[in-house]
């Protein structure tokens, strides 16, 4: 049995024209048996995408032709069928909403920390400088208690925009504190990273790929339970495989806009 080739990837990168790209991605995954979610902004591209491996590396192929995604990294993963019910290409203010139009990944990125390294810093309890390493979860609550680190900080925010405002009550619980803050695949922790150093914490780093990423390269270390994903696998475990295996459904007819439109568009939470 075939099986389909998850990936998940961002990049935040100046889109001058982000609608200019819709149509031709969204033409070059319908070409491609995938399914998934493309987002795209100003600010950059996000995507979730599924399907059989050779598709998933023609289109990765096609994509990095634009310089501006030629250096795209990929957080990948397996399963026995497909974890996506549709395709769904689209433009957005944000490719992450947080509501603060100041932070612009694009122009700067925050420190980030590798898997190997965290995994070092968190057997010591230490980083290299001997500060004591804090973890903190910029997930939604939700998704933390399905897993995440331990000892790590929760601060129960149901969703993202509430961040900014979680950090300003919080931000005396970090002082004198290495942070790291980690999120699924990266992009929810580089803007986090981001506006707590102009917050004025010091110390602050972001996880590099996110949980999937440590997943990858380090297995389950220091962490509890399952990374919750926003498909049907449900979550995937430190050996990524997931928690639900995606019911195989007989070949349909091509999703075309209108049939996309009539059985509804796929959450981009």
């Amino acid at each position: 049995m075939m099986q389909i080739l998850n990936i998940a990837a961002y990049k935040f990168v100046t889109l001058a024209q982000p609608e200019a790209l819709q149509a031709s991605i969204e033409q070059a995954l319908e070409q491609r048996t995938i399914k998934g979610t493309v987002l795209l902004a100003e600010e950059g591209i996000n995507l979730f995408l599924a399907g059989p491996p050779s598709d998933i590396h023609d289109f990765l192929a096609w994509l990095k032709l634009d310089a501006r995604f030629a250096d795209l990294q990929t957080k990948q993963s397996w399963s026995g069928a497909q974890p996506f019910r549709k395709l769904l290409v689209k433009v957005k203010p944000e490719i992450i909403r947080m509501n603060h139009p100041a932070i612009q990944p694009a122009e700067g990125r925050a420190p980030a920390v590798d898997a190997a390294t965290l995994r070092r810093w968190l057997d010591a309890g230490c980083d290299d400088s001997g500060r004591p390493v804090v973890m903190l979860d910029t997930r939604n609550d939700y998704e933390a208690d399905v897993g995440t680190f331990r000892n790590a900080l929760d601060w129960r925010i149901s969703k993202f925009t509430e961040f900014p405002e979680a950090l300003l009550a919080h931000k005396q619980d970090l002082a004198g504190k290495t942070v790291v803050s980690f999120c699924t695949g990266g992009i929810r922790c580089e803007k986090a990273a981001i506006f707590m150093r102009e917050a004025g914490v010091e110390n602050v780093w972001q996880l590099e790929g996110g949980i999937l990423k440590y997943f990858e390269e380090s297995g389950r270390a220091h962490f509890d339970g399952e990374c919750f994903v926003f498909d049907e696998r449900r979550a995937v475990d430190p050996e990524l495989k997931p928690q639900v295996n995606p019911v195989t459904r007989p070949l349909a007819q091509p999703e075309t806009r209108s049939r996309r439109k009539a059985f509804g568009l796929l959450s981009d939470s």
